[in-house]
């Protein structure tokens, strides 16, 4: 007898669920769960990583992150106006950097700023300037381009109206323009912030001391002297403490701005 759709949906999904059951079961009889435990839970391996994978490694990173994220913020602003300037230019410049830097991988970036401008230029930079310029330039390139698109979604009334009072194009574009595109691109600026927090795990390749150590370093040289991934591990868990919050966040302002835009929509039928 032929079952009807229904049954053969329940079918599905009733094999679906003894696949997984049955993988479970495999995970959980065959692992080694001692070996396990050593090699990535070891109690007190992660007692050793504490305080400083908080005070030191947790608290680099975000300051790297941050400082990297408003200077590409800011330059990544620069770009989209000049992106959309009537002066071409401005256009091409802005073009090729943002094609450059989104199509150079980021450890290119590092290496060039750690190693490759001081040896040309005989100019010293601290590790810190070196991470914030260098995460910073990656992201302007990716920012302009969300940013752009923000400015672009304002509808080009607003501009009208603006100028309509008397305002000047800088001034409405500051004032009126620049501020609503920034509440529409809010969510993919957070997850550039997730991006560059991850980002910033490059860092490793400058060769850094004890106090400027992030989550990545620290973790890896840890493993040295405790002979365990434990160490590794800790340091995903600090770099989720940074993530998932921002991701809830993003989420939650991808739903802010959808509830916003669809009661625009009925305000305006």
């Amino acid at each position: 007898m032929a079952l009807t759709r229904r049954q053969r949906r329940t079918a599905v999904r009733g094999t679906q669920y003894g696949v997984l059951v049955a993988a479970v079961l495999v995970l959980v009889f065959a692992a080694n769960w001692g070996d396990i435990q050593r090699g990535f839970f070891d109690l007190n391996a992660a007692k050793q990583l504490f305080p400083d994978v908080l005070t030191i490694a947790l608290v680099n990173t975000v300051k790297y992150t941050v400082l990297g994220f408003v200077f590409g913020l800011l330059l990544g602003l620069v770009l989209a106006l000049m992106r959309l300037s009537s002066v071409p230019p401005y256009r091409w410049l802005a073009t090729v950097y943002i094609e450059f830097f989104r199509g150079v991988p980021a450890l290119l970036v590092f290496l060039a700023f750690g190693f490759g401008v001081p040896i040309a230029f005989h100019v010293r930079f601290t590790t810190l300037s070196t991470v914030v310029a260098a995460l910073g330039l990656v992201g302007a390139a990716y920012m302009a381009e969300t940013i752009r698109a923000g400015i672009q979604a304002v509808p080009k009334g607003q501009l009208e109206a603006a100028r309509s009072l008397g305002m000047s194009q800088f001034r409405a574009m500051v004032s009126i323009v620049i501020p609503q595109a920034f509440r529409i691109v809010l969510p993919p600026l957070t997850n550039e912030l997730i991006l560059l927090a991850k980002d910033s795990s490059l860092v490793y390749l400058l060769g850094l001391t004890g106090s400027e150590y992030e989550l990545t370093k620290y973790g890896r040289d840890a493993m040295n002297t405790v002979q365990s991934m434990t160490p590794l591990v800790a340091a995903g868990l600090c770099y989720l403490i940074i993530t998932i919050p921002l991701s809830y966040l993003s989420r939650y302002l991808e739903r802010r701005t959808s509830g916003e835009s669809k009661r625009g929509l009925e305000v305006l039928s």
